[in-house]
């Protein structure tokens, strides 16, 4: 088909599908995407357009690679099942948003995986785009396949499918990936060459020449405070699911939550200080004109210039506007909250648990009174909305714990009636099912099973529906076990991924396309066993992810585990080192804003 032929098809196709506007590109910030360049790298985000366009990764890796001489960066998102459909009618293959390349017009295209239910999607998009699914199975014609993003910290499940699999941060990692490529091409390599150069990058794990005994590094970003960041970021011409600017304050986590996987993906705690902040947060808005400004990290409330940050960005705020958000705070440190003069609609927490005891066991270093502290304070500034969030089926937990949750909740109301003289409060509250996370003290549990959900979220069901103000929601259980069948599991997956996807699977984050039957065929016709991988695994078994250095021991996480068996709790980071490891890379930064 020629270039005329394409784009007439193309527009006619465009004419006909939902949203067009996600395939056309073209957005405000665009880097100049006629540059000569020596290497050429596609970004993939396995999802719509409106999620991939709000992940704040991608968003840094594109201006980052745009950003370099010798390299170009282009984009490409999961079609929606109707443009999906077009394409394949119309033997039409998948393409880049910016210069409606074709995939093999690349020299490494990237996947971001950012959680299990999007494994089959990648596989989507390699059919539409004609890439063979098995990296063996790919010669020299096509491009370096790459995998990156939080899913890498078990990349076992869909190993095959990738030519290099990147674990940890991005920014380094990837451009000297890219220089690797670039040189490989100048001195006429062949990719297999190429493919052995860059297994002697930090963080890059190429299966093909993986042997066993050797250990897989992640990559960090060791100097915080200089790191890129997208200043100019994209500004989307439809609304997206994030559709505001973000800062990303901090990087890592202090509270040590023993469910948490990013908490401990993620260590070393490194901070930009509040002048980097603010110089990148003025930029951002003079060069996107968003009237939002989210502040991210893990815990926003735990960065030690919070109050500076904003007490910096005040006054520029208010002449252009601008409201800011705190999406992610901690009962017990939210005070910036209360800081901002653009008072946010809702505030939103996660306590976990309904009781002292399985906080304790879980580390979530929080006490019932500075809950109840937290919201005085909230109800007093005038907040009538709040949101909660619990998880069911966490190690130890019993019924009382559950009913601990709803007498939480009732008291919290009780404290609003009381202090307010008013009935009009809201309280949500979102429960979903624990699944145990790789690299974390919980690694080694069991998920409960089909008939103890079910009596968990009847249980809770039946309670809060007499509480007055309470909306109670709850995630799907079938859904939660196949997360916890791809985090946990080993290489034998990936054909059961194949498999999936010629049953038809796709899209299994939303609601509408997920098909757990489906599923469950895929895996008989493997000859898979979901209790294999939802079972408790021995503490001296070895597991799949053991080869990932993720510079946290695992003698630490197994010490964890056994202090939660006791309800015995560890201390903040910011108090002072626990001896995980992760500081023998990067030093953490203490609550004084020094380095422990």
């Amino acid at each position: 088909m020629t270039d005329a032929n394409f784009q007439r098809k193309l527009n006619e196709i465009l004419l006909t599908v939902e949203k067009p506007a996600r395939y056309v590109g073209g957005e405000y910030n665009t880097p100049d995407m006629k540059k000569p360049f020596e290497a050429n790298l596609l970004l993939c985000f396995p999802d719509v357009y409106e999620i991939g366009m709000s992940n704040l990764g991608l968003s840094i890796l594109y201006q980052l690679i745009n950003s370099k001489p010798d390299f170009m960066a282009e984009r490409c998102y999961a079609p929606w099942p109707d443009f999906g459909k077009k394409l394949k009618e119309n033997d039409i293959p998948l393409f880049s948003l910016e210069n409606r390349k074709k995939f093999t017009d690349f020299d490494v295209v990237g996947f971001s995986v950012q959680y299990e239910l999007l494994y089959s999607n990648i596989l989507y998009m390699f059919d539409l785009a004609g890439i063979p699914f098995y990296a063996k199975d790919r010669g020299d014609e096509y491009p370096i396949m790459i995998a990156g993003g939080p899913c890498t910290v078990n990349p076992e499940p869909f190993k095959k499918f990738f030519d290099v699999i990147e674990v940890g941060e991005g920014e380094d990692m990837l451009v000297e990936l890219m220089e690797v490529v670039r040189d490989g091409k100048r001195q006429g390599l062949s990719k297999k060459e190429i493919l052995k150069n860059l297994k002697k990058v930090e963080g890059l794990y190429v299966p093909e020449f993986f042997e066993k005994g050797e250990t897989v590094k992640k990559a960090v970003v060791r100097d915080f405070e200089n790191a890129f960041y997208p200043v100019k970021p994209l500004v989307s011409n439809i609304e997206i699911v994030h559709d505001r600017a973000v800062l990303e304050l901090y990087r890592g986590c202090a509270s040590g939550c023993r469910f948490c996987q990013a908490g401990f993906y993620y260590r070393s705690i490194r901070e930009r200080s509040a002048e980097k902040n603010l110089e990148n947060a003025k930029a951002m808005l003079k060069n996107t004109g968003f009237d939002e400004m989210s502040l991210s990290s893990l815990s926003t409330g735990d960065y030690t210039k919070l109050l500076p940050l904003i007490e910096g960005l005040q006054d520029f705020i208010k002449d252009r506007h601008i409201r800011l958000a705190l999406p992610s705070l901690r009962l017990n440190s939210f005070e910036g909250a209360f800081a901002l003069q653009t008072r946010m609609n809702s505030l939103t927490f996660a306590p976990e648990a309904g009781t002292q005891r399985l906080r304790n066991v879980i580390n979530k270093n929080i006490t019932e009174e500075e809950i109840f502290t937290a919201l005085t304070e909230a109800f007093s500034k005038g907040y009538n909305h709040v949101k909660f969030y619990f998880m069911l089926g966490l190690p130890t937990e019993t019924d009382d714990d559950l009913l601990g949750m709803v007498d939480l909740v009732k008291r919290i109301r009780e404290l609003y009636v009381r202090l307010t003289h008013k009935k009009d409060v809201t309280i949500g509250v979102s429960c979903s099912v624990f699944i145990p996370k790789p690299v974390t003290p919980f690694q080694w549990e069991r998920q409960i099973n089909f008939d103890e959900m079910r009596h968990k979220q009847d249980l809770l069901r039946a309670e809060f529906k007499n509480v007055k103000g309470v909306s109670f929601s709850y995630h799907g259980a079938e859904t939660s076990v196949l997360e916890e069948v791809f985090a946990v599991g080993d290489d034998k997956l990936n054909e059961v991924l194949v498999r999936a996807f010629e049953l038809g699977a796709k899209f299994d984050g939303w609601t509408e396309y997920f098909d757990y039957e489906l599923w469950l065929k895929a895996l008989a016709d493997c000859n898979i066993k979901i209790e294999d991988y939802t079972r408790e695994f021995a503490e001296d078994e070895e597991l799949p992810w053991d080869f990932i250095d993720t510079t946290v021991r695992k003698d630490y996480l197994l010490k964890e585990r056994r202090k939660a068996y006791k309800a015995e709790t560890t201390r903040n980071c910011r108090e002072g080192c626990n001896g995980c490891g992760a500081t023998k890379n990067v030093r953490c930064v203490k609550a004084d804003g020094g380095a422990l």
